[in-house]
């Protein structure tokens, strides 16, 4: 059983970020491995509460009071078999995930909540240091064949769970390297792409075949995918860009969508190319949208040496803690939240809207014309209204938009298929994670739009369990890494 003490002798605590002065000059994660005292520690904080809500606040169900307890007792071996019984990549959720399970944490209610988190990155760390990580493959094999199209985490987490129920699978991804997102719209600082890499290898050796640089509905038609499989999983994402063409300025050179600065500096860093188009050395930026892609910016600016950085938010500044009545718990709480970009430099701005991007007779970007602003809600529509007087303009040679996506790429694969895309840009499913066309599965933001990681993996989970009962497969689809948990339950 848990030390019913434990909260109580324990606070919360986070290993010590590395310093800014050092971080900002290499793309090396922030956090350095935490020690085990303070890790088993910090698993002790947790009461193994007789309602678990960390269960319901997290979309895997990951069982993190079992997961807890064994570190607490030392037991990583048994730890890491708990945590994949339902995750398939902990270090992806470990370093990316924005934690819904510590929000719906019990201990949060007059505690602070318990570093699930970290302690959930400790034990991915440590089973890859022992040796816990292994290829699981098959004993047999179906004979059937499923494409899987992208391999961000909705989609690796299909092909590692179809794989290891014995089928043959691909995994077919645009870009010169697997991982999606995760790959080149993900910075170092966050995510080490080892982390991928590794993986990857597992996946390898469990029967999956990668294939980089096929653009499928271009180079592969979805003819071909219909003739050489038996089922398709479509986990693309939700690339589309949310942009903002009827603002005055648009068109200046200077103004780019955040993915447009991201990718090719995670390439650079990478070592496939050797400068960026996009670079903010030197340069004045203005990086609007105030989520983890806009942090993201922040902190490629700051490695890349800009001179100054404004972000701009256009939502009122949020409260440091849980404000009772109006944002209860176990629901996700608004607060501010300090990503450690914010202790890196910058400056950032709240409820102001931009109202024109400035430029010079050439057509270069110069300022941003801002203005506060109040925003309400009107029949589910934001409304904001600019309070007079308020304009002034902040200098700027380079603005990064990072206000979010508009949902999955129009591509002809789609059109190729006879799906269409909704209301929201995603793609609709019935119940069995099926799409409009026949053996054509969707899992991950290409199906509920831009998400969580956590969301993307339990939904390619859950594809793969429709489509290895679509396949008349015998069996149930196998949890990961030797646990005898029923992986069918998302």
């Amino acid at each position: 059983m848990p030390d019913p003490n434990g909260f109580l002798r324990y606070g919360r605590q986070l290993p010590a970020r590395r310093p800014v002065p050092v971080r900002i000059r290499d793309y090396r994660e922030v956090y350095p491995e935490a020690s085990d005292q303070l890790i088993r520690e910090q698993a002790t904080r947790c009461m193994d509460c007789g309602i678990p809500f960390c269960h319901e606040g997290c979309p895997l169900g990951n069982r993190i009071p079992d997961w807890n307890d064994l570190v607490r007792t030392g037991n990583w071996a048994t730890a890491i078999e708990s945590l994949h019984a339902t995750n398939n990549f902990p270090e992806f959720t470990g370093r990316l995930c924005p934690a819904p399970c510590e929000g719906a944490c019990v201990l949060g209610i007059s505690d602070d909540p318990v570093t699930i988190k970290q302690v959930e990155v400790e034990i991915i760390n440590r089973a890859y240091d022992k040796g816990y990580v292994t290829p699981q493959p098959p004993a047999s094999k179906t004979g059937k064949r499923v494409a899987v199209v992208g391999s961000g985490p909705a989609g690796l987490a299909a092909a590692q769970q179809l794989a290891r129920a014995g089928h043959d699978v691909e995994v077919l991804e645009r870009d010169d390297r697997i991982g999606g997102l995760l790959r080149y719209g993900i910075p170092d600082f966050k995510l080490e792409k080892e982390h991928i890499d590794r993986r990857m290898a597992q996946m390898e050796a469990e029967g999956v075949v990668f294939r980089t640089g096929v653009n499928v509905g271009v180079d592969v038609t979805a003819d071909q995918l219909r003739s050489e499989f038996d089922a398709v999983v479509l986990a693309a994402g939700a690339l589309a860009g949310r942009d903002t063409p009827e603002t005055p300025g648009r068109t200046l050179r200077g103004v780019h969508l955040a993915m447009e600065h991201l990718v090719p500096a995670n390439r650079v860093v990478a070592g496939l190319q050797e400068t960026t188009p996009i670079d903010a050395a030197g340069r004045s930026v203005v990086i609007i949208g105030g989520g983890d892609t806009a942090a993201d910016c922040l902190g490629v600016a700051h490695r890349q040496g800009a001179a100054a950085v404004y972000q701009l938010d256009i939502y009122p500044e949020p409260p440091a803690k849980r404000v009772g009545i109006r944002d209860p718990w176990p629901t996700w709480p608004y607060v501010l939240r300090n990503y450690p970009a914010h202790e890196e430099g910058g400056v950032r701005e709240f409820a102001v809207a931009v109202q024109e991007f400035v430029g010079d007779d050439t057509g270069q970007l110069t300022g941003v014309r801002i203005a506060e602003v109040e925003v309400t809600k009107v029949d589910g529509r934001r409304i904001l209204t600019v309070k007079p007087g308020s304009e002034r303009v902040l200098p700027a040679d380079l603005v990064l938009l990072a206000i979010g996506f508009e949902g999955t790429e129009r591509q002809p694969l789609l059109e190729q298929f006879g799906i269409d895309r909704n209301a929201r840009g995603a793609i609709d499913a019935d119940a069995g994670w099926q799409t409009a066309a026949e053996g054509v599965f969707v899992a991950g933001d290409m199906h509920r739009g831009a998400s969580l990681i956590v969301w993307a993996i339990a939904e390619g989970r859950a594809a793969a369990a429709a489509v290895h009962s679509y396949l008349g497969a015998p069996g149930e689809l196998p949890a990961p890494v030797g646990s005898t948990a029923n992986s069918l339950a998302i």
